[in-house]
């Protein structure tokens, strides 16, 4: 069996990738292109993508495709029907990296409130040496406790945040952005009473109900200095309100995914005024060294069910 990796770079030079070599004849390419594809993918049976392409125009191409594996959740990048018409079976991943994105919640959500950034290059630069007292009080911070955080998609990385909310001692509530779900443990608010939230944070896939959920609209709703921190999809909230509210509104957002990624050099977020209102992380929420091993792991596994079947 032929397996192939068209985007090992996505998975970090890091990860063991031994596993494949056992399973079969294993090729791994750091990038693929969309003109690369075809003499990528050769004559494997197997295809293993996290964000290349694979859509009809390949699979009637490369005949021999079996079985592709998304090195991901999200299977936007896979035409399914068409796999489905092909008898070709596809396969993802899901629950590995809920623990990664809530931790670079908490990362993006504390240092902003914490105003780390502007404490840290104030004792760098030589100020606290030259202060006249023993501390300084320049930038207020808030606590967690006795806010309210909210919550936008309560699925299973939104509960683990929630439950790690609870230890700080915030209110939580959430908005069901399906409608669907009716979690007892918390309060389900409209999206117009969530963003009166001191804190907000973002866990919902990127679909037609999400897609510019959050525009100038519901960003002007949120007090001033609060927080909003995205690790969904950046489409979710519309790049250009958002530099608006962080500018003219006082809002503090962090972000970690972005609409078109890598961001262009023309992206609003990247031209704000108050850069310390802002604080970026490049889509990296969801690659800690464990989430990435357990991602292997379960690539692995749907290999192996496959031979099986």
């Amino acid at each position: 069996m032929k397996i192939v990796l068209l985007d090992g770079l996505t998975l970090g030079a890091d990860v063991d990738l031994s596993v494949f070599e056992n399973l079969g004849e294993f090729k791994v390419f750091e990038t693929t292109s969309k003109e690369q594809r075809a003499k990528h993918i050769g004559d494997s049976e197997v295809v293993m993508t996290n964000k290349v392409i694979i859509d009809k125009e390949i699979m009637d191409v490369c005949k021999s495709i079996k079985l592709i594996c998304i090195t991901a959740t999200g299977m936007n990048n896979v035409d399914l029907e068409y796999a489905k018409q092909q008898g070709i079976v596809v396969k993802n991943v899901a629950g590995y990296s809920t623990a990664s994105v809530a931790q670079v919640t908490f990362t993006l959500a504390l240092s902003l409130i914490g105003q780390s950034a502007y404490y840290d290059e104030f004792v760098k630069s030589g100020s606290w040496s030259n202060s006249l007292i023993f501390t300084h009080l320049e930038r207020p911070f808030f606590e967690i406790k006795g806010k309210t955080w909210g919550i936008i998609g309560l699925g299973t990385i939104g509960k683990e945040v929630a439950k790690i909310v609870g230890a700080f001692g915030a209110e939580i509530v959430y908005y069901s952005t399906s409608g669907a779900n009716n979690n007892a443990e918390y309060k389900q608010v409209s999206l117009e009473e969530l963003m009166k939230s001191d804190i907000i944070s973002i866990h919902a896939p990127l679909n037609e109900q999400t897609k510019n959920l959050i525009t100038k609209e519901q960003l002007s709703m949120m007090q001033k200095g609060s927080v909003i921190i995205n690790v969904g999809r950046g489409g979710i909230i519309d790049e250009s309100d958002l530099a608006w509210a962080i500018d003219e509104h006082a809002i503090k957002a962090g972000v970690d995914v972005t609409a078109i990624e890598p961001p262009s050099k023309e992206n609003p977020l990247l031209h704000v005024k108050h850069k310390e209102r802002l604080i970026f992380s490049p889509h990296i929420a969801w690659a800690s060294v464990e989430s990435r091993r357990k991602l292997i792991e379960l690539v692995a596994k749907n290999i192996i069910e496959y031979t099986k079947n």
